[in-house]
């Protein structure tokens, strides 16, 4: 390690507090910021991004980079390796284009919000059509200076060393599976007896404090983060302050219970990153194929179990002020419904036997958009009709087709895929954490998150970006990532309705 390095790291720093102030100043975006502040906050987010670009392009920050030396410590070789990832993905892009890019998404995530609400596609085309001609502009030139193609380019911004070799055959396999094991457990749920249904209203403020009661159980710390409600369920905020969202229904708690558990998985991964690297790029998690797969590990492979649901049901049946005999509120009762499999037009609503279908269909339309080979006006036709085909559902209208994602409005093209990805990797991680420690299961039946949330800090969130995402999978699996552990965990769980899934 020599003076180079050392220099960088206090330069990455004052990158990590930058990034911190972007964090929050998003969060407050979608979270409280009146809508008359718009404007502005878009202005205020484009100079802080663009800030951010010339400190890491600044020509001191190549010099350095030559000269740097880690020495024989593992994590500062990695720090050093991820420093030089994001160098060369930054000098990739001129300034102007990313202020540029930083204003659009901001004023398309505004008028998203108003078009979502219309069900009106086409008031969102000239703000989306913009943020699109901008991402395939950096998509160009990062790939240009990488050695990638523009969508390999976005894909590598959520999932370091991910590419469409590595997805396509996964996806394949998923793909050729997907259609005949939904119609194998839609028949197989069609045989099982009729089951209650809990009645509402359910109180939003109820639901809210059965959330946070959750949270906590679950290891999430109240004094580093909080939950707020936003238009799309969301986790974000800075180090050591962890904002999630959730959005609620007074005629179902479930959605937004599940919304809850779902961002508490990603809390907890950014809460358990190592503190003495919080500053630095090691520091960070390992992409998002890792981050949704703590989400999915908690909410679907753990929180939908039927241990889980023994535990949650009287916890449910208190908050919502319900006798113990209530009908349709016991656990049987309540795994059935977390269980329950329907194909729906919404994706974050989804079951996970449907899910995957979601995945697919945006990760075929993305590419193409991304390729010139899809329209833009053209994008609620074609997901009305991929939908169709994978899930057999008649698209009612924008807000229920190609509207209901806040992503491609942000310019989050290239992350879909994580979630299928991560889908699969909940699935490995389960199977890994449950057989190196068989007390994980039967804990999670007490509402004990601690025996898992430990072993996921030592294989998973304690391990940050000092490996990569296929060697993070591969070491704590034993396995590198496929199809096969979701696919068995669907089948166990749906079709042979075994206890323990």
């Amino acid at each position: 390690m020599n003076k180079a390095y050392l220099s960088l790291e206090r330069h990455f720093a004052r990158l990590s507090s930058l990034n911190d102030a972007l964090g929050i100043l998003g969060w407050d975006k979608e979270v409280m910021m009146p809508s008359g502040a718009a404007e502005r906050r878009a202005e205020n987010l484009a100079m802080l991004e663009g800030l951010r670009h010339e400190i890491l392009t600044a020509p001191i920050m190549a010099d350095l980079l030559g000269e740097a030396d880690a020495g024989d410590d593992v994590w500062r070789a990695a720090n050093l390796e991820q420093m030089r990832r994001q160098h060369a993905q930054a000098t990739a892009l001129p300034g102007d284009l990313v202020e540029a890019s930083a204003q659009a998404t901001a004023r398309c995530e505004m008028a998203w919000r108003t078009a979502r609400e219309e069900s009106d596609f086409k008031s969102l085309d000239p703000h989306l059509a913009e943020v699109l001609r901008l991402t395939r502009e950096s998509a160009r030139a990062t790939g240009e200076a990488m050695g990638l193609n523009m969508y390999d380019a976005l894909l590598d911004s959520f999932d370091p060393g991910t590419r469409q070799t590595d997805i396509d055959p996964i996806f394949t396999s998923l793909a050729a599976s997907l259609p005949e094991l939904i119609g194998t457990v839609l028949e197989r749920q069609k045989s099982l007896p009729a089951v209650l249904s809990p009645t509402g209203p359910f109180p939003v403020a109820q639901q809210e404090a059965l959330g946070r009661r959750l949270m906590q159980r679950m290891g999430f710390d109240a004094t580093r983060g909080r939950l707020d409600v936003s238009a799309h369920p969301f986790c974000g905020g800075a180090t050591h302050d962890v904002r999630l969202t959730t959005r609620y229904v007074e005629s179902d708690f479930i959605p937004a219970l599940m919304g809850v558990l779902h961002e508490t998985g990603h809390a907890l991964y950014e809460l358990g990153l190592p503190a003495q690297w919080a500053s630095q790029p090691v520091g960070q998690s390992g992409g998002m194929t890792l981050h949704e797969s703590q989400s999915l590990l908690m909410e679907m492979q753990f929180c939908r179990s039927a241990a889980f649901a023994g535990w949650l049901a009287p916890q449910v049946r208190a908050g919502f002020g319900v006798a113990d005999d209530a009908a349709g509120w016991d656990a049987t009762s309540l795994h059935r419904h977390l269980t329950h499999v329907e194909p729906g037009f919404i994706r974050v609503d989804a079951d996970e036997v449907t899910y995957p279908a979601h995945i697919l269909v945006r990760y075929e339309l993305e590419k193409a958009l991304i390729s010139g080979d899809l329209a833009l006006a053209d994008l609620p036709a074609a997901f009305n009709t991929r939908l169709h085909a994978l899930l057999g559902l008649h698209v009612p209208d924008d807000r229920r087709g190609c509207l209901q994602d806040i992503h491609w409005p942000a310019g989050l093209f290239g992350y879909f895929p994580c979630y299928a990805l991560g889908a699969m990797t909940a699935a490995q991680l389960r199977n890994a954490a449950c057989t190196a420690n068989p007390a994980i299961l039967p804990a999670i039946g007490q509402g004990d998150f601690a025996p898992l949330l430990a072993w996921l800090r030592q294989n998973v969130h304690g391990r940050a970006r000092s490996a990569s995402m296929a060697q993070i999978v591969n070491d704590a699996t034993g396995k590198p990532l496929d199809a096969s552990a979701y696919l068995n965990h669907i089948r166990r769980r749906y079709v042979d309705r075994a206890p323990d899934a």
